[in-house]
């Protein structure tokens, strides 16, 4: 991963973190980068669950996401997917009514699901609840990034 990488990395995961949203459950692609995207995002939100590294979500078109979804257990509230583009961007379009033209590079779109069971899950069920991504912290970043930010730094 490069350094501007590594930095946009810990920018969307302080911001998570700060925002306090919190996964019961992170799938993320068997690919090193989404890997690695998903162990730093994990560590940062303490999250204490098993993450699972799937083969499914790599290259995978939105109705396999959708199908693998809709087995997930119901005692997960929130879950996180980590994975690749165009396939999150289409998979983020087929449950919003809105059109995203590209999820950004390590962008993080959080969406609110109108269902009571994984299994009801479906096509234009969802509201986007949270939109992030890397660019919009170039020009002005909060401070408390900003201090969780000097704070990896003094880490390295």
């Amino acid at each position: 991963m490069s350094k501007r990488g590594i930095k946009d990395l810990d920018t969307m995961s302080s911001y998570i973190s700060l925002r306090d949203i919190k996964p019961d459950l992170i799938l993320s692609s068997l690919a090193l980068r989404a890997q690695l995207t998903a162990d730093k995002i994990a560590k940062k939100v303490d999250y204490r669950g098993k993450i699972h590294y799937m083969n499914e979500l790599y290259m995978v078109r939105p109705e396999k996401v959708l199908d693998i979804l809709s087995l997930q257990e119901n005692q997960y509230d929130s879950i996180f997917l980590i994975g690749h583009n165009p396939e999150l961007t289409e998979l983020s379009n087929s449950l919003i009514k809105e059109n995203l033209s590209k999820l950004p590079t390590l962008g993080v779109i959080g969406i609110a699901l109108d269902i009571d069971n994984w299994s009801d899950i479906r096509d234009s069920i969802g509201e986007i609840d949270i939109f992030i991504y890397p660019k919009q912290f170039r020009y002005y970043m909060p401070r408390e990034i900003k201090r969780t930010l000097k704070n990896i730094e003094d880490e390295i």
